[in-house]
């Protein structure tokens, strides 16, 4: 009998977002047969507590999965080291995991993608990680309905326990033998602001776990394994989360089939890293779509 990936579930103090997560995840075609993981971290402080409480009603009531276990943090951990634990110690016993966050609603088709890719390529070394989302590039049917890139992306995905044995915390040490090549290459081209995120967290501005996953996937010529159409929405760009502002332009459309093809050639699709490079540099628009976005961000967190 086949062995489906078991989910976690990271979520915070978004009870409106958990529930809409918990609504689309339940409606897919493998959640009754999927073991679900809720981790749920602590408080920051007295006034996060109501909205901690009512996350935490959220996720004991009776949804539809094959099992579900709930871990709540005593304390807050923040989501870095919350991700990097829940994800170490399921992965650990399960040798293979589905991750999502309380801000993601996902296809119907999205387990069954992460599933299907994560028994293709569980042999392949160089395939580190499953892509749910796609970026909304320009003429998506002109690429394979699924094909390789190198970056790794954080808004719902899955690995297996010999990729995630690669995850290295230290920052210093991913980047220790970085040239400027690389960091182009890490940046796609320039095209994307990956590098400084990098310095950001050298600084102490951010505390990434997911540019330290994407060092460490690079660092091993790694790929992502992306589909054409996406199996996750991103609906915590509204402003609502600890590391969102409002932003519309990773708006896509979710998968609405099952994802039949999985290239055989482990190498990174050519017109696909093109396209998806044509939609970094471009995706904030022109001066006036810009200065709108930026509007809408400054009063977005008044």
């Amino acid at each position: 009998m086949r062995e489906l990936a078991p989910i976690v579930l990271f979520v915070y103090n978004r009870p409106k977002h958990t529930r809409q997560t918990l609504v689309a995840l339940e409606k897919n075609l493998l959640a009754s047969e999927s073991v679900l993981y809720i981790v749920s971290d602590g408080p920051k402080n007295a006034d996060a507590i109501e909205l901690v409480n009512q996350v935490r009603a959220i996720i004991r009531e009776p949804w539809e999965f094959k099992h579900i276990h709930i871990i709540e943090r005593t304390k807050n951990i923040g989501l870095a080291e919350n991700v990097i634990d829940g994800v170490t110690k399921v992965v650990n016993e399960h040798g293979r995991i589905i991750v999502l966050e309380d801000d993601l609603v996902t296809s119907p088709y999205a387990l069954t993608f992460f599933n299907d890719a994560l028994d293709c390529y569980v042999e392949e070394e160089r395939v580190m990680q499953i892509s749910g989302y796609m970026y909304p590039v320009q003429h998506p049917k002109r690429l394979p309905k699924s094909f390789f890139f190198r970056v790794a992306n954080s808004w719902g995905w899955a690995t297996w326990k010999r990729s995630w044995d690669k995850f290295n915390p230290d920052i210093d040490v991913l980047t220790k033998d970085f040239k400027r090549k690389d960091i182009r290459r890490f940046s796609i081209d320039g095209k994307e602001n990956f590098w400084k995120q990098v310095k950001d967290f050298k600084a102490g501005k951010i505390n990434s776990w997911a540019i330290r996953w994407y060092l460490s996937v690079f660092n091993q010529n790694g790929l992502v394994l992306y589909p054409r159409s996406s199996m996750t929405q991103n609906i915590g760009t509204d402003g609502s989360g600890t590391h969102s502002d409002v932003d519309n332009v990773y708006r896509v459309e979710l998968a609405t089939t099952k994802i039949k093809y999985f290239p055989t050639e482990i190498e990174e699709h050519k017109k696909a890293y093109e396209s998806i490079k044509y939609f970094y540099a471009h995706r904030k628009g022109n001066l006036l779509e810009r200065a709108v976005r930026f509007l809408m961000k400054k009063f977005s967190k008044k």
